[in-house]
């Protein structure tokens, strides 16, 4: 058994890369089904139960300016901002829809508005959809509560930034990327480095509590060299959070992606050196490594919620609001509501066509069955919390955990004889050298993933 239990492990990097979900649900939406059937998802919403628990609502603004290379999102990209006026008519009608299946008198603690580029509306339309929420449902006061933007500082100035804390929004995400011209050159996301310092300012100067922001290492022309200035000068920036991804190519899935060239994205070897400096750079600066690829200082409540072992994930990712009802609006949203994850229809058409006629527009969806819920718990705690208590379980599910997942932890003996985890009779631990390959550590305990193609994940490292 190795005892290095460094971080940065480039052996075992390159011996367990894979591809592989990144469990914001299990089961993944590769499992949801087309014939399900959307009555399910009123009965769990309309749970007496449930009465106890806080909702969290997604919005899904789908529409860019321009379009980004790299990007795997659902999208349309426009430079006609008309094209948003019906889309946010439709989002209105559909928070009263969603609204009559709910007890409203649920309070909510969470709210994200994602892309797309949410700041594609205008500040009036920004305006017009928040008041429209808060008509339906009761949204808890600033410091009981994360309201959250994905922002693109190439269209939010200052005013803009100010403009969404009075609406309420009270933590930014933002999309970096990388700050070295070239790459933004060849990705088409031309963001000069002022545009990001402006709005990250005025969010400090409009008491936003959180700022966080996006990179990505392995896209085109990145070297070792070239992203330690952008985490150099991301590190004077001092964001609260910080999530650096692995850029996935996958062309044969979102042909924006072919506008690059294949022979200058870094190899292999280069994206891991990438990798580990982007871990001592974070990590020396201050940054508590939260997994995965997420970095939080000690002092932001993703930090925080980790260490009292509270931290949750969701379609947003990493989250600290917990065992709340999750409804997605919008074109392709998924909802989360007791046992039943549930999708909108992807296309604008479809969905439009859907909430004109007074209907929600769920397409798509799965009923958790005892055995996804217990797995879907066993990974989370992993993800969040990278340990699992087996009394824990044993209590929650009237199992014997050893018995329940003997097979899953034999096949974990290898990850232990790497120095990735530690097993023990009552838990399991995940060590610092396992912390960036969570996911296959996570993946053991997925019954799906032998029925599915991995090729539609990205790479784990």
């Amino acid at each position: 058994m190795s005892n290095d239990n460094s971080l940065f492990r480039p052996d075992l990097l390159a011996k367990y890369s894979a591809n592989g979900p990144r469990y914001t649900s299990y089961p993944t939406a590769l499992q949801f089904r087309d014939d399900f059937d959307p009555a399910d998802y009123l009965r769990s919403a309309a749970d007496p139960g449930a009465s106890s628990t806080d909702l969290s609502l997604y919005f899904h603004i789908p529409f860019c300016d321009t379009v980004c290379f790299y990007c795997g999102c659902n999208k349309v990209a426009t430079k006609n901002r008309a094209h948003a006026r019906p889309y946010l008519a439709q989002l209105k009608r559909e928070i009263a829809l969603q609204a009559a299946c709910f007890d409203t008198r649920r309070p909510v603690s969470q709210l994200h508005w994602g892309g797309g580029t949410p700041t594609f509306l205008s500040h009036d339309e920004t305006a017009e959809l928040m008041a429209a929420t808060r008509e339906h449902f009761m949204l808890l006061p600033d410091a009981e509560a994360e309201y959250s933007i994905e922002v693109d500082p190439r269209e939010a100035s200052p005013e803009t930034i100010a403009h969404l804390r009075k609406l309420g929004f009270n933590r930014l995400s933002l999309g970096v990327q990388d700050f070295d011209p070239v790459v933004q050159q060849a990705i088409n996301r031309i963001q000069p480095l002022e545009m990001t310092a402006s709005v990250m300012q005025a969010a400090r100067d409009t008491g936003f509590h959180s700022i966080g922001v996006d990179l990505i290492y392995g896209l085109p022309h990145q070297t070792v060299e070239s992203f330690s200035r952008t985490l150099d000068t991301m590190i004077e920036l001092a964001p609260d959070r910080l999530s650096v991804f692995a850029y996935a190519h996958m062309p044969q899935l979102f042909k924006m992606q072919r506008q690059m060239d294949p022979a200058t994205l870094p190899s292999p070897d280069v994206r891991l050196a990438i990798l580990q400096r982007v871990v001592e750079r974070l990590t020396g600066a201050g940054y508590v490594y939260i997994g995965m690829d997420h970095f939080a200082l000690p002092t932001d409540e993703l930090a925080r919620a980790q260490a009292q072992r509270t931290l949750h994930r969701n379609f947003q990712g990493y989250s600290t609001r917990a065992e709340c009802d999750l409804i997605g609006f919008g074109a392709s949203s998924i909802g989360k509501v007791g046992d039943v994850y549930a999708q909108n229809a992807k296309d604008l058409p479809g969905y439009a066509a859907a909430i004109d006629s007074g209907k929600l527009a769920i397409r798509r969806g799965v009923r958790l069955s005892a055995d996804d819920r217990l797995r879907g718990d066993v990974i989370t705690q992993l993800m969040c919390n990278l340990e699992l208590r087996f009394d824990e379980f044993e209590a929650a599910y009237g199992i014997r955990f050893a018995e329940t997942f003997e097979p899953e932890l034999e096949r974990l003996r290898g990850f232990e004889q790497d120095g990735l985890v530690s097993l023990a009779t009552d838990k399991l631990e995940v060590r610092m050298a396992g912390r960036m390959l969570v996911r296959n550590i996570a993946m053991v305990f997925d019954r799906y993933l032998g029925q599915q193609t991995l090729e539609r994940f990205s790479r784990t490292v």
